[in-house]
Formats: structure tokens, sequence, C-alpha cells
């Protein structure tokens, strides 16, 4: 359990970092774009479609850090105000039909993934193949499923709470 916790910490954070980078690239990106515009009356190719594809990256790859650290807002006006042993039943019972719907996620991305990757399909400004952030935001879902199970896995232990 130990060792799983750690690992799921560990790639959580690379991922996120890696995102981190990612969100001041798609910062840089859109500046060098507006800097051309407006000096050298000359945009960059394919802007819109970069942002668009690095936002999902960003968005897919910082999910499971967030959930980790409980970053995630929860409205929990009536539950909160139950015993102990039965918010942790709801959590978990809330728990695993939500870790199956991610786990759906995680597969169908990465499915898509593989077919957008084998019809060898790109974007239409600058023919850049986007299959990569596909697989990117499948690695975030996939990394919050895992996530998702260590809470389900903790809560089951009576460790921490949902």
């Amino acid at each position: 359990m130990q060792l799983f916790e750690a690992v799921v910490t560990k790639i959580s954070r690379a991922i996120d970092f890696i995102a981190g980078i990612t969100l001041a690239g798609t910062a840089l990106l859109i500046v060098a774009n507006i800097l051309g515009r407006a000096l050298l009356d000359r945009s960059i190719l394919g802007t819109y479609e970069m942002v668009g594809f690095l936002t999902a990256a960003v968005v897919g790859l910082s999910l499971a850090r967030c959930a980790l650290e409980n970053g995630h807002i929860a409205v929990g006006i009536f539950v909160d105000r139950l015993p102990e042993k039965i918010r942790r039943a709801i959590g978990f019972l809330a728990g695993i039909p939500i870790l199956v719907f991610l786990g759906f996620i995680s597969y169908n991305l990465a499915a898509h993934g593989a077919r957008t990757a084998a019809t060898g399909a790109v974007s239409p400004t600058i023919q850049l193949a986007y299959y990569p952030f596909i697989y990117l935001v499948a690695l975030g879902f996939f990394m919050l499923t895992l996530t998702l199970l260590l809470k389900l896995l903790k809560l089951a232990r009576g460790g921490e709470q949902w």
C-alpha cells in the first residue's frame, strides 16, 4: 500500500510539473503571438490550435495532483453533519462508480488516441498530428483513476476521509 501511494504520488507530481511547464509554454506562445502581431504585423501560424492542444494537456495532466491534495471543491452541507462512519460509507459507495467511470474515460481516451494515430489525423492549420495530446489527457485521467483508487483503499482501511 505504501509503495502504491508513493508511486502514485511521485507520478502525479511529475506530470503536474510537466503541466506547469506546458502552461508556461502556452503563455509564452500567446505573448509571442501578440507581440508578433503588434510589432511585426505577423502572427504565429497555428497559435489557436496549439493553445487548444496545450490547454487540454495542462488540464489532463494536472487532475491527479489536484485530487491527491484534495484541491477540488466539495459541497457537503448534509454529509458533513453525519457521523464519521456514515460519511466514510457514503464516500466509499460514491467512489466506486466514479472509479469505474474514470477507468472508462481513461480507456476510451487511449483508444481514441490509437484510432487517431492510425488514421493519421492532423490539425487543419499546421498539419500537426494531435494524437499525442489525446494520449497526454488519457494519461492524466488514468492517474486520476489511480489516485481515486488509492483514496478508496485508504478509506476502506479507515484512513483519510473522502
